[in-house]
């Protein structure tokens, strides 16, 4: 199947969801006909079946764990031991059956059902609680959700993206963008179809150990092993992924509908996921809001709303902001509060979109209008208060502010843009986010690029700075006709000067951190390696081979000793501009807040700060390690 879309060839026999589907299918009548003598003490107990002769237990059923219960068609009742399981934190009760009604339901070994007004058709599994829920039902032929088109980057079609449990990024993002391409899109198509086909379930799945807890309504829901669903509003026609150690919670009011959570995903706080999917370890809380679109592993929605987006890992969305028809596979980026990142409709219909690009940074309560492309200006940052034209920006690490006076010739509707700002100015966001990102990781199944500065974004800041350096006349004031890819913004001339030194300093660094990855090795594989050859023959590692090629453009005829000297000068200039863009807040906070100097830890107890510096001593002495080396 696999020849435009290789990786849904195993998905298929790997997915946990298919598996669960296919034993429910496979599953035999088990256990063995109630006796008359067991019925006779069933209904000492208040248990009463519409007909006995479709009712089954186990082997070792013990009559004393069912009390109070209504069993109607097809019923399977499991081996109950008189141990005691967890409902909820500081509460356990018996095993068994309580309290209940019970249509076609199959309730496994030592699970707990208690106090349930309606369990319908569903399979609950062993050790697996079901307690104070009104109704718990499921009609055959269900498909937990999945196969639901999801109309991403463009609210009214285009971008049409088909759900299933085990999707990911990277493939939501090649069908996305590859509309061109009938032949994938028809693949993955019939795919979907064929996924749908294999978790489409007579039955409703409650997986071993999964706690569904006073909810009111659960539907058409495959609930995963060890998930918990307790007080939510509503969990339909829904998967959740889970295990033992990636527990998938909905929780406190969340209302989940036509929706997959994976595994170590969380629903809490009066959140709705409508018609989206959460991949591993995402999260939607305090009233956030998310219909509609695909959330990256580790990305986090609070209290704003999320419609129609692809957002990748790592997107930060705490506070009450606006994200619509949004193609970001490339996460690692933040929505501030009151950002209305969502201007798609021009009077016509709601069908602009924004590729919003790696590490964009959206300011409190700036406006960013349709259709815009800042795929080409990773780790850039919109400033507060900021409206944006419709535009595309081709210039990594800027800053985007309000203008500070009109200009001749310029529309009042253009922003001042400042190319490579975050470089030079504000170098300890990007050190500290590489950082960040690779600690909260909790993702098991994706693999990520933690590395800012990599051949990708080097080529971009490439491309910028020679853009900026080849302009054909000195000016105070350029604007896109002058350099390509400042979008509907104006740049100051002393802007492009710091943004060609800072663009260099940071090509300089990528390719020297390289030179010394490449000397420790082969220094350490044969100490008498003439390291200086390395500069000059070529090799079968392609990253060293783009660094190689800059280092040749950057910085040619230096040996590798005085590179090595270089880069410890360039980490230990970083190490202070991390700590000079902390201590700006320091000096400002001090001058603003009586006793700030109290309350906030100084920039060189910072823990990232400290962190940094201790980075730049450990490179220093591993340099110096091989320069004595290279010169013994």
């Amino acid at each position: 199947m696999g020849k435009h879309l290789p990786e849904l060839d195993e998905v298929l026999k790997s997915s946990e969801l298919v598996a669960a589907v296919s034993r429910v299918k496979s599953a035999q009548p088990a256990g063995k006909p109630v006796s008359d003598e067991l019925r006779k003490k069933l209904e000492e107990h208040r248990v009463w079946a519409a007909d006995w002769s479709k009712i089954r237990v186990a082997e070792k059923f013990n009559p004393n764990h069912a009390f109070d219960v209504k069993l109607f068609g097809e019923c399977y009742l499991g081996a109950f031991e008189p141990g005691e399981i967890e409902v909820e934190k500081g509460l356990k009760l018996t095993t068994g059956v309580y309290n209940s009604c019970l249509v076609n339901a199959v309730v496994e070994d030592n699970a707990l059902v208690y106090n349930v007004g309606l369990l319908s058709n569903y399979v609950v599994g062993k050790g697996a609680v079901v307690a104070n829920c009104k109704s718990v039902t499921a009609v055959a032929g269900t498909a937990f959700g999945n196969g639901i088109e999801l109309p991403i980057a463009i609210e009214t079609g285009g971008r049409e993206v088909l759900s299933y449990a085990d999707i990911t990024i990277p493939v939501a993002e090649k069908v996305a963008k590859s509309r061109d391409n009938k032949d994938l899109l028809a693949e993955y198509e019939a795919f979907v179809k064929q996924y749908v086909e294999a978790v489409t379930s007579p039955k409703g799945i409650i997986e071993e150990g999964a706690r569904v807890v006073n909810t009111g309504k659960v539907f058409n829901a495959y609930i995963g092993p060890y998930a918990v669903v307790d007080n939510a509003n509503k969990v339909a026609e829904a998967t959740l992924l889970s295990n033992k150690d990636e527990k998938t919670e909905v929780l406190d009011g969340a209302w989940v509908s036509k929706s997959i959570l994976q595994w170590g995903c969380e629903a809490a706080s009066m959140a709705i996921v409508q018609e989206s999917v959460c991949t591993e370890h995402s999260h939607v809380e305090r009233h956030g809001k998310v219909t509609q679109s695909i959330l990256g592993p580790n990305t986090g929605v609070a209290e704003g709303e999320v419609t129609a987006s692809l957002c990748g890992p790592f997107v930060g969305f705490h506070h009450q902001s606006l994200l619509i028809a949004a193609l970001w596979p490339e996460g690692k980026g933040n929505v501030g509060y009151g950002a209305n990142v969502g201007s798609n409709h021009t009077g016509k219909a709601p069908d602009q979109e924004i590729w919003p690009g790696e590490g964009t940074f959206f300011g409190l309560g700036c406006n960013i209008k349709f259709p815009s492309d800042f795929t080409g200006a990773p780790y850039s940052i919109i400033a507060t208060g900021v409206t944006a034209l419709p535009q595309k920006v081709s210039f990594p690490f800027s800053l985007i502010i309000t203008p500070d006076a009109p200009y001749p010739g310029i529309s009042p509707a253009y922003n001042e843009i400042a190319p490579a700002w975050v470089l030079s100015d504000n170098i300890f966001s990007v050190k500290r986010n590489e950082g960040k990102y690779t600690k909260r990781n909790k993702a098991r199944r994706t693999k990520f690029v933690f590395e800012v500065f990599r051949p990708d974004i080097v080529d971009m800041m490439i491309s910028a700075r020679e853009r900026l350096a080849g302009v054909k006349e000195t000016k105070a004031i350029y604007t896109d006709k002058d350099v390509k890819g400042l979008g509907k913004n104006y740049m100051k001339e002393d802007a492009r000067k710091r943004a060609i030194e800072a663009y260099t300093f940071y090509i300089q660094y990528y390719a020297l951190n390289g030179l010394k990855r490449v000397v420790e090795k082969a220094l350490a594989e044969n100490p008498k390696t003439d390291v200086n050859a390395l500069l000059l023959q070529a090799s079968n590692d392609p990253r060293w081979e783009h660094e190689r090629s800059v280092l040749a453009k950057e910085l040619p005829g230096k040996g590798v000793a005085e590179l090595l000297s270089m880069l410890i000068e360039q980490q230990e200039k970083i190490a202070r501009d991390v700590q000079s863009s902390k201590e700006k807040d320091d000096h400002r906070g001090v001058r603003i807040i009586p006793d700030y100097a109290h309350a906030h830890a100084p920039a060189a107890n910072d823990g990232f700060v400290k962190e940094t510096w201790k980075v730049t001593q450990e490179l220093k002495a591993n340099c110096e390690k091989l320069i004595a080396q290279i010169k013994a």
